[in-house]
């Protein structure tokens, strides 16, 4: 099951919870993964903010936190997002916030599935990965 869930902001409206569903079960599947129960949340900076110092002991701001709770090859987890962090990345990197939301949730997922963004190689591969899949399931118009 695919929860998506809001905790103090409104979902942006381009974002169909339907076509959002079907796209993170598509692209679980083309990593050869089955999908279980999988919770996206949006927030703000402030509750990511507090979810990063009390769960990874970090006290700065970042855009995602995934909760993995997978058992290969099923895929589980909490992915959640702040849209305060989206939004300003968007801006510095010149995207749309739509783009940029698509691959926030993307690189949730892809974590999920078991990459990783540490190492400069597992970080050039998962922009790639984030890459094909924007070209996939998000609209050329967004970009």
């Amino acid at each position: 099951m695919i929860q998506i869930i809001n905790l103090g902001v409104k979902i942006p409206g381009f974002i169909s919870k339907t076509i959002l569903k079907q796209n993170l079960k598509s692209l679980a599947i083309k990593e050869g993964k089955i999908l279980k129960d999988i919770s996206v949340v949006f927030t703000d900076d402030e509750y990511l903010l507090e979810v990063n110092k009390q769960y990874l002991n970090h006290d700065y701001y970042t855009d995602v936190i995934t909760f993995d709770y997978s058992v290969f090859p099923s895929v589980s987890g909490d992915i959640m997002i702040s849209l305060d962090r989206v939004k300003d990345n968007a801006e510095s990197l010149s995207v749309s916030f739509e783009e940029e939301l698509f691959r926030v949730i993307f690189h949730g997922l892809l974590h999920l599935c078991g990459y990783k963004d540490k190492s400069p190689s597992d970080e050039a591969l998962m922009r790639k990965k984030e890459n094909e899949y924007l070209n996939f399931f998000v609209s050329r118009e967004t970009k």
